[in-house]
């Protein structure tokens, strides 16, 4: 990794075997030199967690013969990925860390459950800048070939252009052929909320467990939000920050009596 190339980490949460990461890592190789880091299983789910009462494991791997890409399977969780990464794998920060495609949606409240931009949130923590790319496609045939356009564009845009500081972009894809997609929208995130339901199931021993199921609900009728582009045929690119201070609410807490 001598050459003058952007220097690109890859990871995602849906496995290194998983076809999103195998079509984003080839973008990626015509941006820069691309490291992967991924883990060995799906993670999705994991939200901002790390492994901190197990053994981590982190061994090179080839998995497609002849790409130039150097890569390294995972253990633990996407976050555990962008650690290990910037801290035993690489000799220096990327210029840039993408995370995906994810198979599925990543908008609005799913955000905070989502391992794929929770890696991307983590190397932000680190002063790279970040993208996390999702697919509103849960099927392991998903065709990604319509993202690859807006892929690229969002890419090639977020290395010429500076980060805003302590901001990574959650980029989610409609599940349309090319044609039909209108186009990029700037969004914020859309107040929505799952609706859970717990499955109670018997095991073949006889014991009980729970299977977590639920209905997504868009609280939201802007027209300026994630959920809104999605519907209406755009990709949704949300700014988002780690930051999670509520700072409009500081002054009225500032009057209670504490």
């Amino acid at each position: 990794m001598t050459s003058k190339r952007p220097l690109i980490l890859v990871t995602n949460d849906d496995g290194i075997h998983a076809p999103g990461i195998r079509f984003l890592i080839k973008i990626m190789n015509t941006f820069g030199d691309v490291i992967v880091v991924a883990p060995d299983s799906p993670q999705s789910g994991m939200g901002h967690a790390i492994t901190i009462n197990d053994t981590l494991y982190c061994e090179a791997i080839q998995v497609i013969k002849d790409e130039p890409q150097k890569e390294y399977s995972c253990s633990g969780t996407p976050v555990d990925c962008v650690k290990i990464a910037i801290n035993k794998i690489l000799k220096r920060k990327p210029d840039l860390c993408v995370s995906g495609i994810n198979h599925g949606s990543n908008s609005s409240i799913n955000v905070i459950y989502s391992g794929t931009m929770s890696a991307a949130v983590e190397a932000g923590t680190q002063g790279i800048a970040a993208i996390g790319f999702s697919l509103l496609d849960y099927s392991i045939e998903a065709d990604f070939k319509p993202s690859e356009k807006f892929i690229k564009s969002i890419v090639s845009q977020c290395l010429s252009n500076k980060m805003p500081n302590g901001v990574v972009l959650n980029v989610n894809i409609p599940k349309l052929s090319e044609n039909k997609i209108k186009g990029i929208k700037i969004c914020r995130q859309a107040n929505g909320h799952w609706e859970e339901k717990f499955d109670k199931r018997t095991n073949p021993l006889g014991r009980d467990y729970y299977w977590l199921t639920g209905t997504f609900v868009n609280n939201d009728k802007g027209e300026d939000t994630d959920e809104w582009a999605l519907e209406n045929g755009y990709v949704s690119v949300t700014p988002t920050q780690y930051d999670l201070t509520a700072h409009h609410a500081i002054k009225d807490i500032n009057n209670w009596e504490l």
